[in-house]
């Protein structure tokens, strides 16, 4: 592949996602401009402005909030722009902003109703229960994203195991279900179903449509067509476990090297769960393999897998994959069962330049075997950094940088996967290498 291709492949990425992240913007544009349209800043005093900007964050806060579900919807159109990570990093980020649009859209109308109605605020919150059904469950949806926003505060998930966590974010659906009828039942802009309500209704479509089609619908049908069950589970000698999964047609998921999926496996003890994994090796038309080590409750258990348990894999999903490359060549970078991905993409059409193991010892390191014959078989330089933790930097107390193991990695894609922390080390290594903010692709192993 010419250097002219990948710069033209990158161009049409990067246009693709811009014009994702700018429509957001724009949405919001339109159901503001909706809201002028119809009056909101009609006002004739002081209280009438308030209760205006009252309407427009409560606005603003809706379409965020299925911007949200967008995003998590796993849909491709979204997947292959962003990159898995990056969507839930935006996902994340919006969350903060909603709640505070919600907690003054309903804390603004709530006081400025009661100034108009000579009643207490805790009146007027009662009150509104008289107009309908529909604002007891806006109430409720409120307090539901409330709880939602707490919950995913840092402090909070650091203390909570991700299953629970993950168990009290499902309350989203729930707080959006509950909010959507006051939206359309109330609301001024709504009521005479013109263009505004059109809107509207495409917007929810869209949300909610993406959300059913590739979270439900899909993987069920994925489920049925390629029979994906457990064909064998190998304990490796370092500890971790690698599971080859058999099915039908394997190859139409259009799977690549360095891609993960979210797996749930049928049995008793892990059918409630779904947990991302890394293909650990080039995907091919009957199989798939996964490498795992024992870091949690989940995969800790999976050694204990029985052969034939049956399986639903969400995705492929992330992009990082060699078509994120900005030329031929790249260097990889991994930390312990961060070697998956790099396994697998050792197999793509792009042989990389050299391949960066960290481990802490030979004998603890995942597909070592594996890394070492596959980067002979295709001449990629391999570099084995091996001991105990460095109190600073990403290698041993040696002091390894990436430009004195690579010389030319200024002039080459780095891509990264490990733990968080040993991640944005490695970033800035490479960084400080000369190696460009775009030319550095991460895959972080934690939640």
């Amino acid at each position: 592949m010419t250097h002219a291709t990948y710069a033209r492949r990158q161009a049409a990425r990067s246009w693709w996602r811009d014009g994702l992240e700018g429509s957001i913007y724009l949405l919001c544009a339109i159901g503001i401009a909706f809201a002028v349209a119809d009056g909101a800043l009609l006002a004739t005093s002081a209280l009438d402005g308030i209760y205006a900007a009252g309407r427009l964050t409560g606005i603003v806060a809706a379409i965020l909030v299925l911007v949200q579900m967008t995003l998590i919807s796993r849909a491709p159109f979204v997947e292959r722009a962003f990159g898995h990570d990056r969507v839930a990093s935006v996902h994340t980020r919006l969350g903060k902003p909603v709640v505070i649009l919600m907690l003054l859209h309903a804390g603004i109308i709530t006081v400025v109703s009661a100034q108009y109605d000579g009643r207490s605020v805790l009146s007027q919150s009662a009150a509104f229960w008289e107009l309908g059904w529909f604002m007891v469950a806006a109430q409720a949806a409120l307090g539901i994203f409330v709880v939602i926003a707490a919950t995913s505060l840092v402090a909070v998930r650091r203390r909570w195991r991700y299953e629970r966590w993950h168990a009290v974010h499902l309350l989203v659906y729930a707080g959006v279900a509950t909010a959507v009828p006051h939206q359309f039942l109330e609301g001024s802009t709504f009521r005479d179903a013109g263009a505004a309500w059109w809107f509207w209704l495409a917007l929810y479509v869209l949300a909610l449509g993406s959300f059913l089609l590739w979270r439900v619908v899909v993987p069920a049908i994925r489920t049925s067509v390629h029979g994906l069950k457990v064909a064998s589970v190998e304990p490796l000698a370092d500890g971790s476990t690698s599971i080859v999964l058999a099915g039908r047609g394997l190859d139409r998921l259009r799977a690549r090297p360095g891609q993960f999926m979210l797996w749930r496996f049928l049995d008793r003890e892990r059918w409630t769960e779904a947990h991302p994994y890394s293909l650990s090796r080039a995907p091919e038309a009957d199989t798939l393999r996964l490498t795992v080590k024992p870091s949690g409750d989940h995969s800790r258990g999976l050694a204990a897998l029985r052969p034939g348990t049956r399986v639903v894999a969400e995705g492929p999903l992330g992009v990082f994959t060699e078509d994120s490359a900005h030329a031929p060549g790249a260097v990889l970078v991994a930390a312990g069962i961060g070697i998956t991905p790099m396994r697998a993409l050792l197999e793509g059409d792009d042989a990389p330049a050299a391949l960066i193991y960290r481990v802490r010892s030979r004998s603890e390191a995942p597909l070592l075997d594996e890394v070492a014959a596959l980067t002979a078989e295709r001449g990629v330089a391999l570099h084995v950094v091996e001991g105990p933790r460095a109190s600073s930097g990403w290698g041993t107390a040696a002091g390894e940088t990436l430009a004195s193991l690579v010389t030319d990695v200024a002039d080459r894609d780095v891509y990264v996967c490990g733990p968080p922390a040993w991640t944005a080390r490695v970033r800035d290594d490479a960084r400080a290498a000369g190696v460009p903010r775009h030319a550095i692709h991460e895959e972080r192993f934690g939640w």
